[in-house]
């Protein structure tokens, strides 16, 4: 064990599969329209709740027979397109949930794993990477409360292993924290009033998936091509319809800004849009978020995507550092930092984070570059206590660090630039990236930080280059006499590790003898013995099979 791990190979990231776009409904709280809204919402909600508690129950027992029985019971008490909406957000909320309990026991597994292996290390041992060998606890007090954490851990997987074998899931539509937050009013800030607003604005649904060749590509939500919302009510609450055929037709009316010439040919061509209603009950306004899929672009061959160059970018907790590097690998102008502020609310750090990435993506198409390069990071096992168990610091860091979202919003936002997004194996390239270019670059005008030299090292990753720049010419003098510069060529030259073949000529001081023979009946008109008109210059690396 030990030495450097196996590097992976960088790839371009596939686009996006849908597009998802939003705009506010005009309706305040006073309006017949929002009474309407809140009392559907209500309504389907407890179905909905009904329904995932009968799908939790039937666990892995679940088939089409039993998805049909749940449909239909549901049909009768709103409508045939209402029931499949909330039987299929019921069976995706559980599939949900199904994937987040593996994850859940593989972290436990790897926790356990590396508790185990510290405490049978002797006290205060020291760790060795190369001998696969982490280091002991500090004192008999930290290893007494680990092997006690043991225990707990030990505890904990055993009832979620119960768990995935019997095909239980443990569900809270509404959010698991929002419910926990009714226990700790006081220290959330809120009263009860206003935490069961927000309790029931998560709990209600008014979501419905669109179909091909229907009116509009919804018949459940409508939206016209002139913005007029209507939706079907269910059964029950027919008499609340001020419309033909059960339905009721908002006095509110929609403009989508964004990507509304897409969305508005979908809608004329009866193609299927999702749409889902849903209120903030913080500033008091209703939202409607229309949803489509779009077919996928096809996947742009990597050597295509850096054939012009590729912009480097290293991913920290406050800032983007980005550098451009030409196809050779070489850092071109000035390095560019977009900074961010991730404190705050979640509305303000998404805005933050988007507003860095526009930046990004202008510098990326003023330098003419077609590919984005970036870290494939993943902090999930990161951000336990055991592998930076003393540095809260740094445990607070990487975990409020948005990777997820930050790679997901760059991935969005480039594929409407055409640029594509090139992911590389992130390992050492903070460490050898400041080896080989912190200093080289640095002058006293310009000061190159540790993640400046990290997107160059991301960037040559991505181009196929090593990491490590062209070295200096060797102390003695101006050739190959003391060593063969090895980084200056591809890694797919043949024989670049070999010294430079001698080439007669007066550009590589290799004559032919005749030429020696002449010029040593000469005199010499310089302190060096050599000629004026002979002047060296350095030529590049000559290829030979």
């Amino acid at each position: 064990m030990g030495g450097l791990r196996e590097m992976a190979a960088s790839f371009v990231v596939p686009g996006p599969a849908g597009v998802a776009v939003r705009d506010r409904l005009r309706v305040s709280d006073a309006d017949a329209d929002a009474a309407v809204l809140t009392e559907v919402g209500v309504f389907l909600g407890s179905l909905a709740s009904g329904d995932l508690a009968e799908r939790s129950r039937q666990g892995l027992g679940h088939d089409a027979a039993s998805w049909a029985v749940r449909k239909r019971s549901l049909t009768g008490r709103s409508s045939a397109r209402w029931a499949g909406s909330i039987t299929k957000a019921s069976h995706d909320q559980w599939g949900l949930a199904r994937r987040g309990q593996a994850a859940h026991m593989v972290w436990l597994r790897r926790q356990i794993a590396s508790v185990e292996a510290r405490l049978a290390r002797p006290l205060g041992a020291k760790g060795d990477k190369r001998g696969g060998l982490v280091r002991g606890y500090g004192s008999r007090a930290e290893w007494h409360a680990k092997s006690r954490r043991l225990q707990a851990l030990k505890d904990r997987l055993a009832v979620v292993e119960a768990d995935w074998a019997a095909g239980r899931v443990r569900v809270v539509r509404g959010g698991k924290r929002l419910a926990n937050t009714r226990h700790h009013l006081q220290a959330a800030g809120l009263d009860e009033q206003a935490w069961r607003e927000r309790w029931q604005a998560e709990r209600m649904f008014l979501a419905a998936d669109g179909e091909t060749g229907k009116r509009f590509g919804n018949e459940t939500v409508r939206v016209t091509d002139t913005g007029q919302v209507s939706l079907k009510l269910p059964a029950p609450l027919a008499h609340l319809a001020n419309a033909p055929h059960g339905r009721y037709v908002l006095d509110a009316r929609v403009e989508f800004r964004h990507r509304g010439q897409e969305w508005l040919d979908r809608i004329t061509e009866n193609r299927a849009v999702a749409y889902r209603i849903h209120r903030d009950p913080a500033r008091g306004r209703w939202y409607i978020t229309a949803s489509w899929q779009c077919a996928a672009a096809p996947l742009l061959p990597l050597e295509a995507a850096l054939a012009r160059g590729v912009v480097g970018v290293d991913m920290n907790d406050d800032h983007l550092a980005a550098w451009h590097l030409d196809v050779h690998g070489n850092p071109v102008g000035e390095p560019q930092r977009f900074f961010y502020d991730l404190t705050g609310t979640a509305e303000h750090r998404d805005a933050q984070i988007r507003h860095a990435l526009s930046r990004l993506l202008h510098h990326a198409r003023r330098c003419g570059a077609a590919a984005i390069a970036i870290e494939d990071l993943d902090f999930s096992d990161s951000t336990s206590r055991e592998k930076h168990g003393r540095n809260k610091r740094f445990r607070r860091l990487i975990s409020r660090f948005p990777t997820a979202k930050l790679k997901a919003r760059l991935v969005s936002m480039a594929a409407e630039q055409n640029i594509a997004v090139v992911a590389v194996d992130p390992a050492y390239t903070s460490r050898w990236g400041a080896q080989h270019w912190q200093k080289p670059l640095s002058t006293p005008a310009r000061k190159i930080s540790r993640h400046d030299a990290a997107s160059i090292a991301i960037g040559r990753r991505a181009l196929g280059h090593p990491i490590r720049r062209r070295t200096t010419p060797p102390p003695s003098h101006q050739c190959d006499g003391a060593g063969h510069r090895t980084a200056q060529a591809r890694p797919d030259t043949r024989r670049r590790e070999e010294t430079r073949p001698r080439i007669p000529g007066p550009r590589t001081r290799s004559v032919s003898p005749d030429t020696e023979r002449k010029r040593a009946t000469r005199t010499s008109n310089t302190a060096r013995d050599v000629r004026r008109d002979q002047a060296w210059v350095q030529d590049s690396l000559l290829l030979t099979d």
